[in-house]
């Protein structure tokens, strides 16, 4: 059984645009296939053999894509609480050992961008963050070791 994804509006939108390009792209693979098909011997036609196979892999991506937003659930992001962390949640940190302030946002696995500050529930520090109030420590174990991290300030 496929897992349930919860996606902001946004995220949605970017996956739907996905697909989008994605059938484009199957589209025009697949006038390339006909083209090399009009060279004749398809046996030892290596445009041909090389098309179907990027046939073959737009395919399963979008399959993957079209399971991801079957799966999908748009947030209703008006019915969220701001006492907690939780998916959604804006989150200024201070970690506790180098006294630098961070602020993230808790995504689902689908939206995470580390660079944009977007970073996953299912990851160790969104996994630390979840449920905490303002004041309370996290204590998160990463691969570079215990990294503590107070929670600053909680919003949308």
């Amino acid at each position: 059984m496929a897992k349930i994804a919860y996606y902001t509006k946004e995220g949605l939108e970017q996956l739907k645009q996905k697909l989008q390009a994605l059938h484009e792209e199957k589209h025009q693979v697949a006038q390339r296939i006909a083209e090399a098909r009009e060279l004749g011997d398809l046996s030892e036609n290596a445009e041909y053999h090389a098309a179907r196979e990027k046939l073959a892999l737009v395919e399963r991506k979008i399959a993957g894509v079209q399971e991801m937003l079957f799966n999908a659930r748009l947030i209703d992001e008006s019915e969220l609480d701001n006492s907690r962390v939780m998916l959604l949640s804006k989150v200024k940190v201070k970690n506790l050992d180098t006294g630098t302030e961070l602020e993230y946002t808790l995504v689902s696995p689908g939206e995470a961008d580390f660079l944009k500050g977007k970073i996953s529930v299912e990851s160790p520090v969104g996994k630390g963050l979840l449920q905490k109030q303002v004041g309370d420590v996290a204590e998160i174990q990463v691969p570079a070791g215990l990294l503590r991290l107070e929670i600053v300030e909680i919003s949308r």
